[in-house]
């Protein structure tokens, strides 16, 4: 018997230009795209970096004062986190005893200590309590109770210092602490001078970054949002 031949495949029903369009397509599309999920993400990041970088560079170019003078009318103590059971922590009592030093040096005859509510204890209380116990006069301490952040530290202790018509002053704070409240500071009306507060014990190497890493995340809101939303004239 012979073979039956097979019948011929059937011609393809796709146009022409559909089969073209299908190759210039795939032409056009060596990689895959990316998604609008992938590109939300990427913007993230790209936005996050930005403020890193911005808040990092603000804090290495903050002036450490407007003047070069070494003697002032008054020691401005910024306040720090109280403990829940009202003592003070390390870094409170860096402070204090730091502004409690320049003041026996003669770098001012008083001491302004600042801080508001925390833990039910007032920081600007607890802050002359331990001036006190170093020594310094109950009459030379003049106590700002009311701010809530640096901002405020900055605004209220002025209006202390224009009260009693005095104009310069030294800004006692922690190392990390200190770059942001220069730039808080450089927008007051005052002549003013940064100083650091040594720790009181050797601190370690994990505490010293985690302090900073902080000190970038406030110092980025600052840049992005307080120092227009919760500034504060004198």
């Amino acid at each position: 018997m012979e073979a039956v031949p097979a019948p011929p495949k059937p011609l393809s029903r796709q146009s022409p230009r559909r089969r073209r369009r299908r190759t210039a397509g795939h032409l056009r599309r060596p990689g895959r795209r990316i998604s609008w999920r992938a590109s939300v993400i990427l913007a993230g990041f790209a936005i996050a970096l930005i403020c890193i970088v911005w808040a990092a560079l603000a804090r290495d170019h903050a002036p450490p004062g407007n003047t070069a003078a070494d003697r002032f009318d008054a020691i401005i103590v910024l306040g720090a986190y109280v403990n829940r059971d009202g003592n003070p922590p390390p870094e409170m009592l860096a402070r204090v005893t730091e502004g409690v030093r320049e003041y026996e040096r003669g770098v001012a005859p008083r001491l302004i200590l600042t801080g508001g509510a925390d833990h039910d204890f007032i920081e600007a209380s607890i802050m002359a309590r331990i001036a006190e116990a170093q020594g310094v006069p109950a009459s030379n301490l003049f106590l700002e109770p009311r701010s809530i952040n640096t901002i405020q530290n900055a605004c209220f202790s002025v209006r202390i210092m224009q009260q009693h018509g005095w104009r310069s002053a030294e800004v006692v704070t922690s190392p990390a602490h200190l770059p942001r409240a220069d730039l808080i500071f450089s927008a007051t009306p005052i002549q003013w001078r940064g100083h650091a507060a040594p720790p009181l014990r050797p601190q370690s190497g994990f505490s010293v970054r985690a302090a900073a890493a902080d000190e970038v995340l406030h110092t980025i809101y600052y840049l992005v949002f307080s120092r227009w939303a919760e500034r504060c004239s004198p």
